[in-house]
């Protein structure tokens, strides 16, 4: 059944005034715990619920949703301390995510990727954090990770062009995180991979986004042509894979010491995951009290009562709590895994990145099976379930959530055949 909402969290000013409620006080501490999050990210569900049609006639989320989420202090959960972040682990981000995502699968999939990009971040060189945070500790970061630009070493720094795709979140982002292949000078010699942050300032937006799920993501191309990008923006594939990552200077908790393939798909398996929950919810909603017409199924009958449909609710709910828990039950062990100062297995690693990709093979399959009994209503554009139905599928298209790629990883790894080349 559906997860029961909770009411809004009311929090003190600036979360720094301590409140009494339920006969103890609850500290600063308290306002910023992992459950309080949790508790405001569901507060704005039904917001987020509600302008999930302006998403999609934008294109982009609407700005009151993002301010709202900044408001909450939803994008500090894995922001460094050091910068006016909570630094919470990662399964702590998943319960937030999957809160945002069950409002809204636009609003969900900006959120959870621009959420983790503040622990990608974190990784950069200090300097770098401080451009980005130190002037507003709230500046977020979209990126497009696929090296498809180049960049040539110069003096302190590098020369950085290309054509990037997908950049979720980009009309609220203040900076880029772009995938770049290291060139050696004058040849077409490739030294290695990197990702350059690269302020709003330095790139040109082409609105590609065109498409039929996610719409509201705004996930646009975007275009640099030589730009200057100083030594300290750019932080190599080595680098964010080591455990020691520049960042680590400022940074030195157990959340930055996380291999940055090891992790990052978490933000797209969450989006997903919370999808899902909202689909199963928006499902019952508005099949608890319908009644048939009559017609090919006889007099009028309240539809709740079809055991096919109950059947379908009962499985459709089975899987997205597996998908969930199955998520947590990853994130909690990568977190106990660098709490303990040791390094992730390859077992782990392939696992981990195989459940992910099970657990959106769960969330498809039950938002399918709700859909595909969802009758006429779901024709309408103003129909959540169909929504969800489109948001799903997209989020599900993405090579890291690619049950095939995963799933042979996995299941290589198990049988004791050498990984290959997939990053993970």
């Amino acid at each position: 059944m559906a997860t029961p909402r909770a009411g809004p969290v009311r929090r003190g000013e600036g979360e720094t005034r301590e409140m009494a409620t339920a006969g103890r006080t609850v500290t600063a501490d308290d306002a910023a715990s992992p459950d309080a999050l949790v508790d405001r990210a569901r507060a704005l569900v039904p917001a987020l619920r509600a302008r999930q049609r302006e998403a999609e006639r934008l294109g982009r989320v609407p700005q009151e949703s993002i301010d709202a989420m900044l408001a909450a202090g939803l994008y500090r959960v894995q922001q460094p301390r050091a910068f006016g972040g909570l630094e919470h682990g990662l399964d702590s981000f998943v319960r937030v995510g999957m809160e945002i995502a069950s409002g809204c699968g636009s609003t969900g999939w900006v959120y959870t990727t621009g959420a983790q990009h503040q622990w990608h971040l974190g990784m950069f060189p200090p300097r770098a954090q401080e451009e980005v945070w130190r002037a507003d500790p709230r500046a977020l970061a979209g990126s497009s990770y696929a090296p498809t630009g180049t960049a040539v070493p110069v003096e302190g720094g590098w020369r950085v062009a290309g054509h990037w795709s997908f950049c979720s979140g980009v009309d609220v982002c203040r900076w880029m995180i772009l995938g770049v292949r290291l060139m050696e000078p004058g040849t077409e010699t490739v030294t290695g991979i990197g990702f350059a942050l690269v302020p709003k300032a330095d790139y040109a937006v082409d609105d590609t986004w065109d498409v039929f799920g996610l719409v509201g993501t705004g996930s646009k191309d975007i275009a640099l042509t030589d730009a200057f990008v100083p030594a300290h923006r750019l932080l190599t594939h080595e680098q964010a894979l080591s455990g020691r990552p520049p960042g680590a200077e400022v940074n030195p908790g157990p959340l930055f010491r996380i291999p940055f393939f090891a992790a990052i798909t978490v933000c797209l398996c969450t989006a997903v995951v919370g999808m899902a929950q909202g689909a199963l919810e928006e499902y019952i909603e508005s099949v608890r009290d319908r009644v048939t017409r009559g017609a090919a199924v006889g007099a009028a009958k309240t539809i709740a009562d079809f055991p096919t449909l109950q059947l379908r609710v009962g499985e459709a709910s089975a899987a997205i709590d597996a998908a969930r828990e199955l998520v947590l039950r990853d994130c909690r062990d990568i977190m106990a895994t660098m709490e303990a100062g040791r390094a992730l297995t390859e077992a782990q690693r392939a696992r981990n990145k195989g459940d992910l990709g099970f657990a959106v093979r769960l969330c498809v399959r039950a938002v399918d099976l709700l859909f595909d009994s969802v009758g006429g209503t779901g024709l309408y554009g103003h129909n959540r379930v169909q929504r969800f139905w489109r948001d799903i599928h997209a989020g599900a298209q993405h090579i890291s959530l690619n049950w095939d790629a995963v799933g042979s990883l996995y299941g290589r790894v198990r049988l004791g055949r050498p990984a290959g080349p997939f990053q993970f």
